[in-house]
C-alpha cells in the first residue's frame, strides 16, 4: 500500500460547483478535423478511429436536442430512479468541436445550453482550432453557463507529437491556454499514457507540465484527463502495434504510472479521468483495459483513492 494522495476528482468538483452529482452527455456537433480534411493531413492522428474519439457520442444526424434526449436515456438507464432531478453537462466530444462555421457552431452550443437539464458546456477541440470569433462566442456563453474547453495535448514531447501526427507544436498549446485564461474559461487537458517511444519519465513530464500550467493561471480551474493508449482497429497505430514497433502498458505498469501522476498533480488540478474505455468492438490492445471496473478497482485497492 502506498500513501494516500490528496486529489480533487471531477465528481467532487462538480458537486461543489453545482450542488449535486452531474453526468456528461456525449454529443456530436458534426465537425471534422484539420488532420482529416486536408488542411494538415487526411489520416488523422495515428491513434484516432473513424469516429474521431467519439464512439459513445450520440448520432450526429439528429438535432442537438434530440441527441441530448438520446444520451440522457442511456445515462439514466444506469442510474438510480431519480431521473427527474438529474442534471448534465453537454459534452461535444467527436472530432474538433470548434472547427467549422462559427455561426453554425454557436447555434449548436446555444441549443445545448437551452435544454433545461443542461448546466454546463464542455467542448473537445485542438489548441490550433480556436479562432478569435469562436473564442468570443464561448466567452459570451461562459458568462451565464460554465464552459469547459478540453484540449488534446496528449504529450509535451515534439518527437512523439510528430510521430502521432498531432499537427501543432507545444507553443500552440501554451498560447491557447493563455487566450482561454484571459477570458476566464476553464480548461481540461488530455494526456495519453503509453504513447510509442515514451518512457515513464517522459509521460510524467507531460503530467507535470499540466500542473505547472495550472499554477501559472490561478484565475481558471485546470483539469486533466489521463487516458491509457488504446490500439483500435483500422488505425495506423494498429499496424505499428502488429509490426512490433511498440508494446502497450500492462495493467500493473499503468496503475503505477497513475499513482505517480497523481502524486505530481495532487490537489492542484481536477482529475477528470484515470483511464478511459475504448469501443470493445474496435479494441485491439491492451485487452485488459476493456474491463474499466477492474482498472479502477486496482487503482482504488492499491492507493485508497
Amino acid at each position: 500500500m502506498r500513501e494516500k494522495i490528496k486529489i480533487i476528482t471531477a465528481n467532487e468538483y462538480y458537486k461543489r460547483t453545482f450542488r449535486q452529482k452531474i453526468y456528461k452527455l456525449s454529443l456530436d456537433a458534426g465537425c471534422t478535423c484539420p488532420n482529416r480534411d486536408g488542411t494538415l493531413g487526411t489520416k488523422g492522428c495515428i491513434f484516432c478511429s473513424n469516429g474521431g474519439s467519439g464512439e459513445f457520442a450520440a448520432d450526429r444526424t439528429k438535432s442537438i436536442t434530440a441527441q441530448i434526449e438520446e444520451a440522457k436515456g442511456r445515462v439514466d438507464a444506469k442510474m438510480p430512479k431519480n431521473a427527474d432531478s438529474n442534471k448534465y453537462i453537454a459534452y461535444f466530444q467527436s472530432f474538433t468541436n470548434t472547427y467549422g462555421n462559427a455561426d453554425e457552431l454557436k447555434a449548436k452550443y446555444l441549443e445545448a445550453i437551452s435544454h433545461p437539464d443542461i448546466v454546463a458546456l464542455s467542448i473537445a477541440t485542438r489548441p490550433d482550432c480556436i479562432s478569435d470569433e469562436i473564442l468570443e462566442i464561448i466567452s459570451s456563453i461562459n458568462k451565464s453557463t460554465p464552459v469547459y474547453v478540453e484540449l488534446g495535448l496528449q504529450t509535451i514531447h515534439e518527437s512523439t507529437a510528430k510521430y502521432i501526427r498531432r499537427g501543432y507544436q507545444l507553443e500552440t498549446y501554451d498560447k491557447c491556454v493563455e487566450r482561454l485564461s484571459s477570458k476566464g474559461i476553464d480548461i481540461i487537458t488530455h494526456i495519453i499514457l503509453g504513447l510509442p517511444g515514451e518512457s515513464e519519465e517522459m509521460m510524467l513530464q507531460s503530467v507535470d507540465y499540466v500542473r505547472k500550467t495550472a499554477e501559472q493561471y490561478p484565475n481558471i480551474t485546470c483539469g486533466i484527463k489521463l487516458q491509457l493508449l488504446h490500439v483500435l482497429k483500422g488505425t495506423d497505430l494498429e499496424k505499428a502495434y502488429n509490426d512490433g514497433v511498440f508494446e502497450v502498458l500492462t495493467l500493473e505498469e499503468y496503475v503505477d504510472i497513475i499513482y505517480k501522476s497523481l502524486a505530481i498533480l495532487e490537489d492542484k488540478v481536477v482529475i477528470h479521468r484515470l483511464t478511459g474505455d475504448g469501443d470493445k468492438k474496435l479494441l485491439v490492445a491492451p485487452l485488459w483495459s476493456a474491463n474499466k471496473k477492474l482498472v479502477l478497482n486496482e487503482i482504488n485497492k492499491l492507493y485508497y483513492l
